[in-house]
C-alpha cells in the first residue's frame, strides 16, 4: 500500500503541471481587463499601461506563467490584484466555511441517499421503488439554485423568516444560529448528491443480493436484517464511495452558485467576485486548490477500497 501512495502521489507532479498550464491560459484568455476593474472611469492610456506594468500583464504569456508558477512552488500565490492581500490567506480565510457548508451538505445526502437507495432495492419494482426513483431523477434534473429559491421562498419567508435566507454565524460564536444558516444552502448543495449517490445504492444493492454469498448467509440461518447490513450493504457502498469521494473533491466549485444564493461568505462565492473583478491571482489559486482536492480525494477513495473490500489490493 505504502508503494502505490507514493506512485501516486509522484503522479499527480505532472497531473498538476498540466492543471496550472491550462488554468493560467484560459484565465488570462478570457475577455476582460482588470487595470479596467482598477482605474474605473478615471482610466486614461497611460495609466492603464502602468497598471499593466505593474502587474507584470505587459510580460508574455509564458513568462507570466514562468513568474507565477516559480512563487507558487515557494508556496506564494501571489496578492489579490483588486484587494492587495495575499491570495493564500484570503483563500484559507474563506475555506472553513465552504468545508463546514460542504460536508454538511454531503451528510445529508447519505443520511437521505443510503437509506432511501437500500429501502429501493429491497422493495425493487414497488411503490417505494418508484418514488425513490422519481424523487432521485427529480433531485438531478432541478438545478441547485432553483431548489435554493425555492427553500427560500417556503422556508424562510412563506414562514417569516424561520430559517434566515443568507448570511453566516460561526458554530464556534453560536451553534444554534449556525444550525439555522446553514440547513437551507446545505439542502440546496446536497440535494444533487443525494439523488446520485440513492441511484447507485439502489443498483448496486440489487447487484449485491443476488451474489452466492448472501444465499448462502441466509442458508446458514443470518437474519435478513444481518445479511441486508453486515454483509450486503458494505459492499454495496463501494461504488458509492467512489461517488462521494468525487462529491468531497468537488465541494468547492460545487458551492460556488449555492454560496451566492445564500450569500454564503466561502470560498464559492470569492471565486465569483474575482471572475467579476478579473481578478486572476486569486481564480488561479481557487481553480488550483479544486484540483489538488480532486487528486487528494480520489487517492483516499483508493485506499478506502481495500478497506471495504479485502480482495482488493494495491502492489
Amino acid at each position: 500500500m505504502t508503494g502505490y501512495v507514493v506512485r501516486r502521489l509522484a503522479l499527480m507532479v505532472p497531473v498538476a503541471f498540466l492543471v496550472s498550464v491550462a488554468v493560467f491560459m484560459i484565465i488570462h484568455l478570457t475577455p476582460g481587463d482588470p487595470a479596467l476593474i482598477i482605474l474605473g472611469e478615471d482610466r486614461t492610456a497611460e495609466s492603464i499601461v502602468r497598471i499593466h506594468h505593474e502587474l507584470g500583464l505587459d510580460q508574455p504569456l509564458w513568462v507570466q506563467y514562468w513568474i507565477w508558477i516559480n512563487h507558487i512552488l515557494r508556496g506564494d500565490f501571489g496578492r489579490s490584484i483588486t484587494t492587495h492581500q495575499p491570495v493564500l490567506g484570503s483563500i484559507l480565510e474563506r475555506l472553513p466555511a465552504t468545508l463546514e457548508l460542504g460536508l454538511v451538505a454531503l451528510g445529508w445526502a447519505l443520511l437521505v441517499a443510503i437509506p432511501l437507495g437500500t429501502i429501493a432495492a429491497l422493495r425493487r419494482g414497488g411503490i417505494a421503488d418508484l418514488l425513490a426513483t422519481g424523487l432521485a431523477v427529480a433531485g438531478v434534473s432541478i438545478p441547485n439554485f432553483f431548489i435554493g429559491v425555492v427553500l427560500i421562498f417556503v422556508l424562510s419567508v412563506s414562514l417569516h423568516g424561520a430559517f434566515p435566507f443568507g448570511g453566516y454565524v460561526p458554530f464556534a460564536k453560536d451553534p444554534y444560529e449556525n444550525l439555522r444558516h446553514i440547513i437551507l444552502p446545505a439542502i440546496a448543495l446536497g440535494t444533487a448528491g443525494a439523488a446520485i449517490n440513492m441511484r447507485f445504492t439502489r443498483s448496486s444493492m440489487i447487484e449485491v443480493l443476488e451474489q452466492d454469498y448472501i444465499r448462502t448467509a441466509r442458508a446458514k440461518g443470518a437474519s435478513w436484517l444481518r445479511v441486508v447490513f453486515v454483509h450486503a450493504l458494505k459492499n454495496a457502498l463501494i461504488p458509492v464511495v467512489t461517488i462521494v469521494g468525487i462529491q468531497i473533491g468537488g465541494i468547492i466549485e460545487g458551492a460556488v452558485i449555492t454560496e451566492t444564493v445564500f450569500t454564503w461568505p466561502g470560498v464559492g462565492r470569492l471565486a465569483v467576485e474575482s471572475i467579476f473583478d478579473r481578478d486572476y491571482t486569486v481564480v488561479q489559486g481557487i481553480v488550483l486548490l479544486a484540483a489538488f482536492s480532486y487528486m487528494a480525494a480520489n487517492l483516499l477513495v483508493d485506499i478506502a477500497y481495500s478497506w471495504l473490500d479485502p480482495r482488493i489490493t494495491y502492489s
